[in-house]
């Protein structure tokens, strides 16, 4: 299979779905004569002509305003922001009008548009430019989104996307652009709303997406030099939601940890542990341990930016919390001795799970 960046598959997916159908194109700042902020859009110009990589005036507003037009019309616009932080000056007509007019329309429209761009923490980038935007889009009905960990999901899941006849809200993460992986041959497309097991593990569930999963990844090989297996969870997409593939790995590891980069309070990571708790209470052995991003401005000073975010050391901190390895910030761990991960204290720390009483009543 061929090795590309994360860029250079989300230009692969473009050009393949710019050269399947003629009504594909692509519209945003700087995307054509200066072939991209983050260069996805290398090349793409020279090849389809101006028409169909079309640069914009400084107006957020006007180009998503212009797409809707075209996706009413029967075109697939592709909107690209320079960083999603900018599609706020545009959420009238994203929220109002891209995600509310199939359903406004009685089905007479369908608003076949792709809106992307860089979401998260950059790299000093300040509080305006570092924002992760998903929980605003999440909480309004009509949108999809999609959260590319991997090279092979950015290119299989824009491809989805493009061709998909809702609007689809297509979260890249510009720490992830010089990321590389193996892109499979032929036809490539993620259907939405199936997670990705990326390790297999016994002990603990570890939920993230984007960037996010990249270093629950590198904490679950830390993790697995002191014995504790994660199984660590890509949601990929977060509208659909695969909340059956969540429940099936919590009912195999009894304890879960989710990661998200974007603010805690009104958070992804709380909405999934609140549907966990719905769906999976009896298959905890712990409650569940939700890190998230800090409820501040992102700092411009690059070591208060690395405390805003969590990191590798958090995730490890997380899971050894929910397995009772380790006591919560600013409170010891129970003084017991722990027996092997798998046969853990649990959350209940009666005997939960394996407490007799307790099997009894599970049948």
């Amino acid at each position: 299979m061929p090795i590309l960046t994360y860029r250079e598959a989300l230009r692969e997916a473009l050009i393949e779905e710019m050269e399947r159908d003629a009504g594909v194109f692509i519209i945003g700042e700087e995307v054509g004569e200066y072939q991209g902020t983050f260069r996805v859009t290398e090349g793409l110009r020279a090849r389809f002509g101006p028409l169909r990589v079309a640069d914009t005036p400084i107006s957020e507003e006007a180009f998503t305003a212009l797409a809707v037009g075209a996706a009413m019309a029967g075109l697939r616009p592709i909107v690209e922001y320079m960083t999603m932080n900018f599609c706020l000056r545009a959420l009238d007509q994203i929220i109002n009008h891209a995600a509310q007019m199939h359903y406004m329309s009685g089905n007479q429209f369908s608003i076949s548009m792709v809106l992307r761009g860089p979401n998260g923490k950059g790299e000093r980038l300040g509080s305006q430019h570092s924002h992760a935007l998903e929980t605003i889009f999440m909480h309004t009905p009509g949108l999809k989104i999609a959260v590319p960990a991997t090279p092979a999901d950015a290119k299989g899941l824009l491809k989805t996307a493009i061709r998909d006849p809702n609007p689809v809200v297509f979260l890249e993460h510009a720490a992830l652009y010089t990321l590389r992986g193996e892109i499979p041959e032929g036809e490539h497309l993620v259907p939405f709303g199936q997670a990705a097991v990326r390790r297999p593990g016994a002990h603990c569930t570890v939920v993230s997406y984007s960037r996010m999963t990249q270093t629950c990844l590198r904490a679950a090989g830390t993790l697995a030099r002191d014995g504790i297996e994660v199984e660590v969870i890509d949601l990929r997409t977060l509208a659909p939601l695969d909340t059956a593939a969540l429940a099936a790995s919590v009912a195999r590891t009894h304890h879960t940890v989710v990661v998200s980069e974007a603010r805690r309070t009104c958070s992804v990571a709380a909405e999934i542990a609140s549907r966990l708790y719905e769906s999976s209470f009896d298959d905890l052995d712990a409650p569940i341990e939700i890190l998230a991003g800090a409820d501040v401005p992102m700092p411009y000073s690059r070591e208060l930016e690395r405390l805003a975010v969590p990191d590798e050391a958090a995730i490890i901190g997380a899971v050894r919390r929910a397995l009772w390895r380790e006591g919560a910030p600013g409170i010891p761990a129970p003084e017991v001795t722990h027996a092997p991960v798998d046969h853990a204290e649990d959350g209940r720390r009666n005997g939960g799970r394996h407490h007799p009483q307790m099997a009894q009543e599970r049948g």
